[in-house]
């Protein structure tokens, strides 16, 4: 009887010389993985820390072939060694900006994703390690646009509004305490901070009124704070109606009504490439001006704005679109027929949908209206028709 032969041998070849065979073409294929994980490095994730940077280092493969965790004097010199046209990816995160810069100065291709967008590509647990693959699965994905790298003027610029919005803001508490303490006594002042402010010095220097010595001295220092807060926030606001004066794109989006030297200003500093929004219904949905949509199927669902996006630049143009609606209701009462279209339908709006709503649809127009003068590069004046609703 022939015994039958292995499957998969050759004529004449046993099981064991075929497994050995197979053995040493396993042994023969490794290397060429090797050969190619050892391809030329051309994308670099970086998880941005305050002293502690996780590098992960891919090859055009997609495949990681080196890790790093440097100090911020490593990581610097760390760029210093990268060869330019290197692809550098970094969350659009704190200091972002700053190494974007630094990166860019080498002659480094830059791209800073939004952390939002980043976030669902992390695996398992949250880790440095983990951030920086979720950065290299984020950037093969066309759907996500980087972030353009602020200059350091854009910069400077938004540093003057944060800080002036941190003093408007302890300038408010400051009055909510004096209220309260005041309050305790009997003594309550009417709404509005002039109010507070004209009536409080009167309080406090009316021998009459029956207030403690103690409250007495701790009112007249959160009076003097307000008043040095207020000294503070005053010459911020000459710094920017300076900057707005020479700056040209700032002083074309003043003539837009309801944009003002806090608004232009504002734009210039957070708004890096305005190029980077190719409609002007982009630049409105950035700021979340636009509805959130809920749709599946053949049903579609729009509700309120989204909000997204800029809080502070949001808040400024509902502000102005504000006082462009009031003047539009004052205009179309008093003389109608000096009413702009753009105003007719502004009051028609707040008369069938309410004032709020119309505002936001008014800040919404306003929004496209400075992607338009800002992207065509013309006056508002010289704006070509339908350009602010594309």
């Amino acid at each position: 009887m022939i015994a039958p032969r292995a499957v998969g041998c050759n004529d004449g070849m046993d099981s064991s010389r075929f497994f050995r065979g197979m053995i040493a073409v396993n042994s023969w294929v490794a290397p060429r993985h090797q050969e190619e994980a050892k391809m030329d490095a051309t994308t670099v994730a970086v998880d941005l820390a305050k002293d502690v940077f996780e590098v992960a280092v891919a090859n055009r493969a997609g495949r990681i072939t080196e890790r790093k965790r440097l100090t911020r004097r490593q990581f610097e010199r760390f760029i210093d060694t990268l060869p330019p046209g290197t692809e550098v990816i970094m969350e659009g995160c704190g200091t972002a900006h700053f190494w974007g810069r630094r990166c860019r100065a080498r002659g480094l291709d830059v791209r800073l994703l939004p952390v939002q967008y980043v976030r669902p590509y992390v695996r398992r647990n949250k880790t440095d390690r983990t951030d920086t693959e979720a950065l290299l699965e984020a950037n093969r994905c066309s759907g996500i646009d980087p972030i353009p790298v602020k200059t350091v003027d854009q910069q400077a610029l938004q540093a003057l509004h944060r800080v002036r919005t941190q003093w408007q803001a302890t300038r408010t508490a400051r009055i909510n305490a004096m209220r309260g303490v005041l309050r305790e006594h009997g003594l309550p002042i009417g709404v509005g901070a002039q109010t507070a402010l004209t009536r409080i010095p009167a309080l406090l220097e009316d021998a009459d009124v029956e207030l403690p010595g103690l409250v007495r001295h701790v009112v007249s220092l959160l009076l003097e704070e307000v008043r040095w807060l207020e000294t503070r926030i005053t010459t911020i606001d000459r710094e920017l109606a300076a900057i707005a004066r020479d700056h040209p794109i700032a002083q074309r989006l003043q003539q837009i009504p309801g944009v003002g030297v806090l608004t232009a200003t504002a734009l210039v500093g957070a708004v890096g490439h305005i190029h980077a929004f190719r409609r002007a219904r982009h630049f409105a949905s950035w700021l979340g001006l636009t509805p959130r949509e809920s749709s599946t199927g053949g049903r579609r669902y729009l509700g309120g704005i989204s909000k997204r996006g800029d809080v502070y630049l949001r808040c400024l143009l509902s502000h102005g679109a504000r006082a462009v609606l009031l003047t539009a209701q004052r205009t179309v009462q008093s003389a109608p027929h000096r009413a702009t279209p753009f105003q007719q339908w502004a009051v028609t709006l707040a008369a069938r949908r309410g004032h709020n709503k119309a505002a936001i649809a008014v800040a919404n127009k306003l929004a496209r209206q400075v992607w338009a003068v800002w992207h065509h590069g013309v006056d508002f004046t010289a704006l070509p028709r339908g350009s602010a609703a594309a």
